[in-house]
């Protein structure tokens, strides 16, 4: 079996050949053109599909969970459909599932409580890191998302079982951070820009302040209905 590592094969050409079983890992397919190939059980995870154009394809018992915008499928924009289905989904609140339910995963998501984690992550890196400037803003308890590449000194324990509580009370702090600092920015804070170049994560320069926050409420909504739908089918299970 070949393997490629580390290679540029920008412009290979591959016709009739088999890549059943073989694994992707950042793997750029930029500008790629495929015909007539057969994706049955593939697994994609991390993916971008951005401008992506797709003709004559079958989808059929396929799966998709991720940001959908301007996704125009037989001419019809499904993203506000799918949106509306989640918003009227709003299922029972998670005090209602026993513990061990809320540290269950579907389909291999995130659990509950794991999805809850992931967000306190998102709300100290891009309020606590980025806006207000502290170069480890982290909980024992947070949690990167899972294709992160890690980084030192930046928790990241997957595995852990926290009861609802304890992930609440973090939540909880960070939730507070996150309003004040929305209360107390100005017009001229909001409009301008942040750079942090200490070691770990958010690593970026002249990154405008308004993004960060957008980047918080988005893992906020997004994240909600995913844990939302989840609960309604743990729901069903039980």
């Amino acid at each position: 079996m070949t393997d490629f590592r580390e290679q540029d094969l920008a412009g290979a050409c591959s016709e009739r050949v088999s890549l059943r079983g073989a694994t992707f890992t950042k793997v750029f397919l930029n500008d790629a053109t495929m015909h007539a190939v057969d994706l049955t059980g593939a697994r994609v995870r991390g993916a971008l599909f951005n401008e992506s154009r797709m003709r004559g394809v079958e989808f059929v018992d396929v799966e998709i969970s991720g940001e959908l915008q301007n996704v125009v499928v037989n001419g019809v924009d499904i993203a506000p459909l799918v949106e509306a289905e989640l918003n009227r989904r709003m299922p029972e609140r998670a005090r209602t599932f026993p513990e061990a339910a809320l540290h269950r995963s579907v389909d291999d998501e995130w659990s509950f409580i794991q999805t809850l984690r992931h967000l306190n992550f998102a709300s100290a890196a891009w309020a606590g890191r980025m806006i207000l400037g502290s170069p480890s803003p982290w909980h024992q308890l947070d949690l990167p998302w899972d294709e992160a590449p890690g980084w030192d000194g930046i928790p990241w324990d997957r595995e852990a079982r926290p009861s609802l509580e304890e992930v609440l009370t973090v939540r909880r702090e960070r939730q507070s951070m996150v309003r004040q600092v929305m209360e107390s920015l100005s017009d001229e804070q909001l409009a301008s820009e942040v750079t942090r170049t200490e070691p770990g994560w958010p690593l970026v320069e002249d990154f405008p302040v308004k993004q960060c926050l957008r980047i918080v409420l988005n893992n906020e909504w997004e994240h909600r209905l995913y844990a939302e739908r989840d609960l309604t089918s743990l729901a069903t299970e039980n």
